[in-house]
């Protein structure tokens, strides 16, 4: 048996590469947390470090059985912490203990979170609405991640240059059941009101609203992104701005890409002496907690929240459990939910 040396950078590149069959570059990679090698390579080379005495890298040695990251936004927004409980407690019947980490304004990053999760030895880390949804940032993080062998699963967003498994919402169909529902109550001049550009779900929201607007109205894609698309911040603020540039190209019903944003639209009505639903009719998305009290009730797009939760942590278990589920999107049904905040469109002259 060979001593157990403090450093395997100063072993024998080429005993090691012979005993797990691979070439001693691979073996470079893989003590170095480079990316590039698959999972079944990269457990060969710890294998044969594991077999000649040779003591593995701290960021490459065996993850803690009992922790499991779940990153998210800031809580304000309620389906977040909705999400995270369904996350938490799925995980808890599993025998894991979730750490919950969230950004907030000023706080730590992503990326920050992500370091402070692998230190201390988590399984797998869960990622909601992180970077992986905005089309700008940096998907090589993520590579990073999976070359320190730590398992993980992304919830809302999709990205094609990321291997690993998404869970989302289906947000065209939920543009559809908007749109279909405003235009059987007569709604002609229908607004969208959403986030920035640049996120993936923004992107498919606007695809299913333009394409179910065209199919209904028989309106033109230019007119519909030009007057009747308009970006703003997942906020209640927000959603009010976003609300009153759409009434005033002459909308009388708004679909909104959140709830938080759904109340600020009928601020913004209110502001103007109009009534919801009477001469305002609008349409939330996600379905949070206690939406269904508001004044009046939120006529909105249910997220599918236990059955995502569900769904990340079973995938997430099969990829620490070594049987990863395909690197695809996993795509979830909405269902419309039919409150107050709806109404025939209003008789005008």
């Amino acid at each position: 048996m060979r001593p157990v040396q403090s450093n395997p950078v100063t072993a024998r590149l080429a005993d090691i590469a012979a005993q797990a069959g691979v070439s001693e570059a691979t073996v470079s990679r893989v003590l170095n947390g480079k990316p590039g090698v698959a999972a079944a390579t990269r457990q060969s080379v710890l294998a044969a470090l594991d077999v000649l005495g040779y003591e593995r890298p701290v960021r490459l040695r065996q993850r803690s059985a009992g922790l499991v990251g779940l990153i998210t936004p800031e809580l304000e927004n309620p389906i977040f912490p909705a999400l995270a409980q369904v996350i938490g407690q799925a995980l808890t019947r599993q025998g894991y203990t979730p750490v919950l980490a969230t950004q907030t304004p000023g706080g730590s990053t992503e990326d920050e979170l992500t370091e402070m999760l692998v230190d201390r030895g988590v399984a797998g880390i869960i990622f909601v609405s992180g970077l992986h949804a905005d089309t700008s940032a940096d998907m090589q993080r993520y590579e990073q991640l999976r070359a320190q062998g730590v398992p993980f699963v992304l919830v809302d967003g999709f990205s094609p240059k990321v291997q690993a498994p998404f869970i989302s919402p289906d947000d065209r169909a939920a543009m559809r059941l908007a749109v279909t529902h405003l235009v059987s109550l007569g709604h002609t001049r229908i607004g969208l009101a959403l986030g920035p550009k640049r996120f993936v779900p923004v992107q498919r929201k606007i695809e299913g609203f333009v394409r179910t607007m065209q199919d209904q109205l028989t309106l033109s894609p230019d007119e519909i992104e030009t007057d009747l698309v308009q970006h703003s911040l997942y906020t209640l603020e927000g959603g009010q701005a976003a609300a009153a540039a759409l009434m005033d190209r002459g909308c009388t019903a708004i679909a909104c890409a959140s709830d938080m944003m759904a109340l600020g639209a009928i601020r913004a009505a209110r502001q103007r002496g109009l009534e919801v639903p009477d001469d305002v009719s609008v349409v939330g998305f996600d379905d949070s907690p206690l939406i269904a009290f508001t004044d009046p009730p939120l006529t909105t797009v249910r997220k599918p929240v236990p059955a995502m939760g569900q769904a990340a942590v079973r995938t997430l278990l099969e990829e620490i459990g070594g049987t990863p589920a395909p690197h695809s999107e996993f795509v979830f049904m909405p269902e419309l939910v039919v409150r107050g905040s709806t109404a025939s469109a209003p008789r005008r002259p």
